[in-house]
């Protein structure tokens, strides 16, 4: 069957795609900042990566190494970074296939020094500060230091590209005039100790672009490392600048079910399958419409969107996902084919779930 007849369904307008990119690297460029092309968002799809792959960014950057080969074995021209911090037992792919890494404890460096030196090759390295998103990075500045020193005049098969930070990932801490001004000077830190500046200093993610957009960011700061912002035109903090497409990724799922159902379940409550308790609203007798995609495939069904006014989602099993469509009930049909918006989230989930059929249009 050809993927265009397959649902679910998840289609990119290449062109709305490549409108947002050029849009943030322009404007970006205004303020003296790079920018690193995320596509760990989208399973680095190959037609999503072509069009990141033509806009002149730095890097292409992905977290895992799997992604790495797919980018490799599709002859993507612009440099590639891997942008989690890698296992030990993963350095040798990360040397051949990555120009870069993001790194955060002197162990993995000295292994990926002596691995860059088995392969013949220069790594590119970026140490991550931690500035209390409390994820990956070092803690101490003189810890940082002291490394930045030793993979500047001792590991000769690294080459520290710069320094950089994550915020908003995992401890939900906003990028702020405070720590990136502490970014830069830990960056200073770093310069006076190696006798050289650094070519970045990497001001974070998507989460980071409002700063750099709005003239907020200190000038120092020369690098984002943007995918949720290119991809559905707005971060997780809410920030959607008017120039960017929202719309970029289309969901469809066909209608498997469609029927008057009561809204509360009838017998003893236990917990769902998997394993939470239920919260229910007794409506009455409500027009349900069961759809042929689950958790399994998209993660939290709250996440999707209904595109159609008065369709509205009301939980989802793993295979499934259960609207009320009692506003719209003549309109809605067994074999209709229904369309939504996607978070960041449920986008991770969808590109890597094999049983979604990947569509593009320009």
């Amino acid at each position: 069957m050809n993927a265009r007849d397959r649902y679910p369904q998840l289609e990119v307008d290449l062109g709305k795609l490549k409108e947002n990119l050029t849009a943030l690297r322009e404007r970006c460029q205004d303020s003296f900042v790079g920018v690193i092309g995320v596509v760990k968002g989208v399973n680095a799809w190959r037609e999503v990566v072509s069009v990141f792959d033509g806009q002149g960014f730095s890097y292409l950057a992905t977290s895992r190494v799997d992604q790495l080969q797919k980018m490799r074995a599709q002859g993507v021209k612009t440099p590639l970074i891997l942008l989690r911090v890698p296992m030990l037992s993963e350095l040798s792919d990360v040397v051949s296939l990555a120009d870069a890494s993001l790194q955060s404890d002197i162990t993995v460096l000295r292994a990926l020094n002596a691995e860059a030196e088995r392969q013949g090759k220069t790594h590119g390295v970026l140490l991550m500060i931690d500035l209390g998103d409390l994820r990956e990075g070092f803690w101490s500045a003189e810890e940082l230091v002291d490394a930045a020193v030793e993979v500047e005049q001792k590991m000769k098969r690294l080459h520290l590209l710069g320094v950089g930070v994550n915020l908003g990932c995992y401890g939900s801490i906003l990028p702020d005039r405070r720590n990136m001004q502490g970014l830069v000077s830990l960056a200073v830190d770093v310069e006076r100790a190696i006798g050289r500046e650094l070519e970045f200093v990497s001001g974070g993610a998507s989460t980071s672009a409002q700063m750099t957009l709005s003239g907020m960011m200190p000038g120092r700061v020369n690098n984002l490392r943007l995918g949720e912002i290119c991809l559905i035109g707005s971060a997780n903090t809410g920030f959607a600048p008017d120039f960017l497409h929202r719309d970029v990724f289309t969901l469809r799922a066909e209608v498997v079910e469609c029927r008057d159902k009561p809204s509360f379940p009838v017998g003893q409550l236990s917990v769902d399958a998997f394993g939470h308790e239920g919260h229910y609203v007794d409506r009455g007798i409500r027009r349900r419409a069961l759809l042929a995609i689950g958790r399994v495939d998209c993660g939290d069904c709250f996440d999707l969107k209904p595109r159609m006014p008065g369709v509205e989602i009301i939980g989802a099993s793993g295979d499934h996902t259960i609207l009320d469509v009692e506003e719209v009930k003549d309109q809605i049909h067994v074999g209709d084919v229904l369309e939504f918006d996607v978070n960041y989230a449920s986008l991770v989930h969808l590109t890597n779930t094999p049983g979604i059929a990947l569509i593009s249009k320009e």
